[in-house]
């Protein structure tokens, strides 16, 4: 397996677990009450988008031609961290 490969699987079940986690704030957010409602469908909004902007990104990686994926890779790279700033932002806000 080359590295784009590699790193294309590790990049799917990073962003597989992150879907998850998204599931299960909605899931909560079913029994919040109105006032954390608001506040959770902001978070989660924003945790979809990026999360949306990641996979795109990633869609990207798997379509550069492998000379041209070390560049690709770096835009992924920084959607990575977004979203992973995200998540550590809305988890501390639940």
């Amino acid at each position: 397996m080359n590295d784009k490969n590699a790193y294309k699987q590790k990049i799917d079940a990073q962003l597989a677990e992150w879907k998850a986690d998204i599931d299960k704030l909605k899931a909560k957010l079913r029994h919040a009450d109105a006032d954390a409602k608001i506040e959770t469908e902001k978070e989660i909004s924003t945790l979809e988008m990026r999360y949306e902007a990641a996979k795109m990104k990633l869609r990207e990686l798997a379509d550069a031609s492998d000379e041209a994926w070390g560049s690709v890779k770096k835009g992924l790279e920084s959607s990575m961290d977004t979203m992973k700033n995200a998540f550590k932002e809305a988890k501390g806000k639940f």
